[in-house]
């Protein structure tokens, strides 16, 4: 992994942020615009751009679906007892423990982090990212719903199987499992409208981000260590125990970055829905992004 076209990378979709940022400022984005705008990247281009990840010039490996199913399985079931202890050793009032065990747990993946998986590894690698996080996926209206609410609210819901994403993620399996190769007049427009998220959803993080009154999004000393672990100490953590476990290094890494990723902006949509405050996890989400442009050129440095 060469770390300074990682850091280059990371600089370019910055500064799409700061173009989003600034189109909010200049009255551009905001409002039905911005909404109409992430639900056209999560419906259309997100899943285009999953499928887009297998007719490539170069087709994913069938041999490492069941692997990379494993990796996410084992991934969530630590994070998620992990969540569960961290909070407890922070000086955190006991009913905001669940935020905190929350922004531990779930990671900004679908909306961030597919773009740069494919930015950093390789257009191939995003269909490597959609296995590994299909339990994060399942767990976030389950596990999440409950450390938002501090009550077993959660429930699965089998809508979540057929949503864009995961709609998107079988039809990829399929196609790797079956070695189909795709004509140039399928792949081409599968390609162009997936490459419209990555732009589409910084320019939506940058709007966000613009909106949020900036003496608010301060933050405390509880929020900057869960952003620690969040973006460097549990990826990291969890790279070395997939290797330990025999786990491959390149499977191994793009999960790291994965789980490395913002906090899941589900987590301030959650707290609006269940009469929440949703202070705590705002910061979280603003500083953890911020603070991410950072951290994953330092992550890849570490895992590389």
């Amino acid at each position: 992994m060469d770390i300074e076209s990682v850091a280059t990378q990371m600089v370019v979709l910055f500064l799409i942020v700061i173009a989003g940022f600034a189109a909010r400022k200049c009255g551009l984005m905001g409002g039905e615009f911005d909404k109409r705008l992430s639900n056209f990247v999560i419906q259309l281009t997100c899943p285009c751009l999953i499928i887009s990840s297998t007719m490539g010039d170069t087709m994913p490996d069938r041999s490492h679906i069941l692997p990379l199913l494993g990796v996410g399985i084992l991934t969530y079931a630590v994070l998620i007892a992990l969540a569960y202890v961290i909070p407890r050793c922070l000086p955190v009032r006991r009913e905001d423990r669940g935020m905190y065990s929350f922004m531990l747990t779930f990671a900004n993946v679908g909306f961030i982090g597919y773009p740069i998986i494919g930015s950093i590894f390789g257009q191939s690698s995003i269909f490597y990212a959609c296995i590994l996080n299909a339990p994060n996926t399942l767990t976030i209206f389950v596990w999440g719903i409950m450390f938002v609410t501090g009550q077993k609210k959660g429930g699965f819901r089998w809508q979540l199987l057929y949503s864009p994403a995961m709609v998107a993620t079988y039809v990829s399996i399929l196609i790797v499992a079956a070695g189909w190769r795709a004509p140039e007049v399928i792949a081409q427009p599968f390609t162009l409208l997936g490459g419209m998220t990555v732009p589409s959803a910084l320019l939506v993080i940058g709007s966000s981000i613009a909106a949020m009154p900036l003496r608010r999004m301060a933050g405390s000393l509880p929020i900057y260590i869960t952003c620690v672990f969040r973006l460097l100490i549990l990826p990291v953590g969890i790279y070395y125990l997939m290797a330990f476990l025999g786990a491959d290094r390149h499977i191994s890494a793009i999960n790291a970055v994965l789980i490395g990723m913002p906090v899941a902006s589900f987590g301030t949509m959650f707290c609006m829905k269940y009469g929440r405050d949703e202070t705590i996890m705002t910061q979280g989400t603003f500083l953890s992004t911020l603070l991410s442009v950072l951290s994953i050129p330092l992550l890849a440095a570490i895992i590389s």
